[in-house]
């Protein structure tokens, strides 16, 4: 994807910031049986803590040369690892390597903010994830259930 951008997201990106969401995980709301946290998160309150980051496709005819949002990622530093809460593609975008870059902006940002590892989970529901993480280096660490969401947990060592 040559010319996109990854940006932290603005005020002004909170609309965008839910619909990426809610496209992203509408498919797995029947799937599983419950809403995804994701798509009932503060994406207002994320985005003014500054851990929204927004992928724009290469501009054809946006302001400043920018695309239309096509992915994102909600990210929380940690004192031993970056959390990556959310990775979410707009289906519109699928399979344009949005999620392949908006994984490797993860791990940069970690090893820019000196953190040694990226943590994540998933539902065991979303099969989809459970082929994508170990591709990128992510290894399972745990299955556990929290009420209604059965979870596997994933770390990445960076070296």
């Amino acid at each position: 994807m040559a010319d996109d951008r990854i940006r932290p997201a603005a005020t002004d990106d909170v609309p965008t910031v839910k619909a990426v969401i809610d496209a992203a995980f509408r498919p797995y709301v029947a799937r599983i049986g419950v809403v995804p946290v994701p798509m009932e998160a503060d994406h207002a309150a994320n985005v003014a803590a500054g851990r929204v980051f927004v992928l724009e496709a290469p501009g054809r005819g946006h302001a400043a040369g920018a695309g239309p949002v096509i992915g994102l990622v909600v990210v929380e530093a940690r004192a031993d690892h970056l959390y990556l809460d959310v990775v979410a593609v707009h289906p519109d975008a699928h399979g344009t390597g949005a999620g392949r870059r908006l994984l490797e902006f993860v791990d940069a940002h970690a090893r820019a903010l000196g953190l040694p590892e990226i943590r994540l989970y998933t539902n065991a529901m979303m099969w989809e994830n459970q082929k994508i993480y170990p591709k990128f280096g992510y290894e399972v660490v745990e299955r556990r259930v929290t009420g209604p969401y059965d979870r596997i947990h994933y770390r990445k060592r960076l070296r």
